[in-house]
């Protein structure tokens, strides 16, 4: 049997990533400005966020224009629904193993 999180993913479990992906879920479409902003980053630390999670086809990136003004605009591909369900799912099973009473816990090789 192994830990929960052995499951963890990396590319999805990083704070960062993490934040994008779960904002991206609850807008469906964020844009970059507004993802820097609430995650408080550099662009160049975001932009480098965002092309790892390009490249695992988990967000797509739209760029465009909102009157004369450049856009570009983030949203989840169905990949990175699925990743992050999957990430959270995870992330529920290991809490419940912390807020488990001690006298329900199984037993362990630890002393």
């Amino acid at each position: 049997m192994t830990h929960p999180t052995s499951g963890l993913d990396d590319v999805v479990h990083q704070r960062v990533r993490l934040g994008i992906l779960t904002i991206a879920h609850e807008a469906r479409r964020v844009e970059f400005g507004f993802l820097r902003t609430t995650l408080d980053l550099t662009t160049g630390n975001l932009s480098r966020h965002l092309t790892v999670l390009e490249e695992a086809g988990l967000v797509e990136i739209e760029k465009g224009y909102e009157g004369k003004r450049g856009r570009t605009w983030v949203h989840l591909t169905a990949a990175g629904e699925k990743a992050l369900r999957e990430e959270i799912t995870r992330l529920k099973r290991i809490i419940s193993r912390v807020e488990l009473p001690a006298v329900g816990r199984p037993a362990t090789g630890l002393a």
